[in-house]
């Protein structure tokens, strides 16, 4: 009797003729008898819940199926399941056995992101899991993707400006062989938003589109958004103010009765100081100065 023959399906993508396919494959029993398998494909259509897209039988330890825009799409989470039998008694089954799910799209590594306002760079990859098939023009073959950011705020708030911000607006997805569950990889830094306000943790997301491609299939698809969010930093504050009375960051009060322009702040780690101009606002009788005029950048 055929019972659980360790068949072992796998699915993996590949580029058939120039087209997305995706191939199922499996582990014929040794030594092999005269075995026909029959291959269900399905996709998860809501948590828990399959839809069946394809069903064949075939001689073959493997199954191809076209990822068509119509019954496979960008998204979609596809499975194989394998029964086999042998040729003349096709009411004696085999166990039916599943491959993992195989998530065909765009995929952002991590998935999620928490990182904090301390200037730090955080690498996000992203990496298509299917083939980039462009027909007619391999020399410009690529996928890009627009990138944009929101502030999610909190519940108690409106949305305000991002507090997160890349160091790209677009990335091309350019096809290489696929390898473990990457056709096409790039990367892009994500850094909090040093705001000097402290306005507890937020969360943002960041949004991938492809850019007008002329593939039908990435046409309609909308990869899924990475959420981040951002720890905040209690901030450091110094002040100079009227007859220049100055507090530095570390709580040191002073006093400057000087003319003319100074330096009153520098970053050593980034492009970052103020400059402050000071006047002669006391007249005869007194030596004062007062701040006129700031620069900063």
């Amino acid at each position: 009797k055929l019972t659980s023959l360790a068949l072992r399906p796998a699915i993996a993508p590949e580029l058939v003729q120039g087209r997305v396919h995706l191939k199922c494959s499996y582990s014929p029993p040794s030594p092999e008898p005269p075995v026909q398998y029959r291959v269900l494909w399905s996709r998860l259509s809501s948590p828990g819940q399959r839809e069946q897209v394809h069903q064949e039988t075939t001689p073959q330890p493997f199954s191809y199926l076209e990822m068509d825009g119509a019954n496979l799409r960008l998204g979609d989470t596809v499975f194989c399941t394998v029964t086999a039998f042998r040729r003349g008694t096709p009411e004696q089954l085999s166990l039916p056995e599943d491959s993992k799910g195989f998530y065909a799209g765009i995929k952002f590594l991590p998935e999620s992101l928490e990182i904090a306002e301390d200037g730090k760079e955080h690498v996000l990859t992203v990496l298509s899991t299917v083939p980039i098939a462009c027909p007619g023009q391999d020399d410009s073959c690529k996928i890009t993707l627009q990138l944009s950011t929101e502030d999610l705020g909190k519940s108690s708030q409106l949305p305000g400006p991002p507090d997160i911000a890349l160091s790209a607006c677009q990335l091309d997805l350019v096809p290489e062989p696929c390898s473990g569950s990457s056709c096409a990889a790039a990367r892009v830094t994500v850094t909090a938003v040093t705001d000097f306000a402290q306005d507890g943790s937020r969360a943002s997301r960041i949004s991938a589109r492809p850019a007008a491609p002329r593939d039908l299939l990435w046409r309609a698809y909308t990869p899924r958004d990475v959420k981040v969010t951002v720890r905040d930093l209690p901030t450091g504050n110094c002040y100079s103010f009227t007859d220049p009375h100055i507090i530095t960051f570390d709580g040191w009060r002073y006093d400057s009765f000087k003319i003319g322009t100074f330096l009153l702040c520098r970053s050593e780690s980034r492009a970052f100081e103020v400059h402050i101009r000071q006047w002669d606002c006391g007249g005869h009788r007194s030596a004062t100065a007062c701040n006129c005029g700031v620069a900063a950048r």
